[in-house]
């Protein structure tokens, strides 16, 4: 991609496609696409709409420093600085896990809970998009989160604000920031990865989503060990604790809450591609 050369919007769509192929980028054309849009202003219409237009000196060198980044294999969310999440949309920075929509399951699951619950905890907030989801959705609940980062809670915060919800944001490790309060609905999205794994997974996320937000230890079940017997002392009667998991690991968190001896049965459920994503219980009145 030279300066001397001109070139249009479908030129160097092209040649980003091609360029991004061989850097083993997935969906290499639609991101380019995106990119673009971030470096003229222009929507995906606007694009098609100007297929033949040159791009001016500025828009050349803002593409082709995202473009770099991209084929260093940085996440798309990172370049753009935003990641759509429920319909919201989200800051992101190499601070916070991006949002996955595998998680929107886990947001489905507590919404259905979310009329008989007052008060909310979210364990391991990030940035903040399953807190803030609930909290647009039901305005009326009292939302806290909690993460050991301050670096993401300042994501958290921004995004709070942006979204136009109030919720307390409290820094420290898991249920420490809570202890002594009650709540009616915990939610959570752990580190899950087992500690062997993480050198396997794809560059975006190996490389620059906080190490701290993949490693579950050395079976990638360390939190839910934790969390799951921690948290009924924290739950009302006929609260509900509701966790995300890995691929495969369904069965054994659901035994975790049997063995807790103070749940009900726990349930499980799937995402969008038939994976179990979520298994929650409610803590019995008993």
């Amino acid at each position: 991609m030279t300066k001397t050369e001109i070139w249009t919007t479908l030129k160097i769509l092209d040649w980003t496609k091609e360029f991004l192929v061989s850097r083993g980028v997935e969906n290499a054309r639609l991101e380019a696409e995106w990119l673009l849009c971030a470096a003229t202003g222009l929507d995906r219409v606007g694009l098609y709409l100007n297929f033949e237009k040159p791009l001016n000196d500025d828009e050349l060198a803002a593409y082709r420093v995202m473009v770099a980044r991209r084929g260093r294999r940085e996440p798309l969310q990172h370049i753009l600085g935003t990641q759509e999440f429920c319909g919201l949309e989200f800051e992101v920075s190499p601070d916070v896990l991006i949002p996955r929509h595998d998680t929107e399951a886990l947001v489905i699951e507590a919404l259905a809970r979310m009329s008989a619950a007052q008060t909310v905890l979210d364990i391991g907030t990030g940035s903040g998009c399953i807190a803030i989801a609930l909290a647009c959705r039901f305005p009326g609940a009292s939302v806290t989160a909690v993460d050991i980062s301050e670096a993401a809670l300042v994501v958290a915060r921004r995004n709070a604000e942006k979204n136009g919800v109030a919720i307390e944001f409290l820094q420290g490790s898991l249920l420490e920031p809570v202890t002594g309060r009650h709540f009616d609905l915990i939610v959570s999205n752990p580190p899950y990865i087992p500690s062997s794994d993480i050198e396997t997974l794809e560059s975006e996320v190996r490389d620059f989503d906080p190490r701290a937000a993949l490693d579950g230890g050395a079976d990638g079940l360390d939190v839910y060990r934790a969390v799951i017997p921690d948290a009924t002392a924290l739950l009302n009667s006929g609260g509900w604790l509701l966790v995300e998991v890995g691929v495969g690991q369904a069965a054994d968190v659901a035994q975790m809450f049997r063995a807790a001896g103070i749940y009900g049965e726990p349930i499980t459920t799937c995402d969008g591609a038939g994976i179990e994503r979520v298994v929650g219980a409610l803590k019995s009145r008993s």
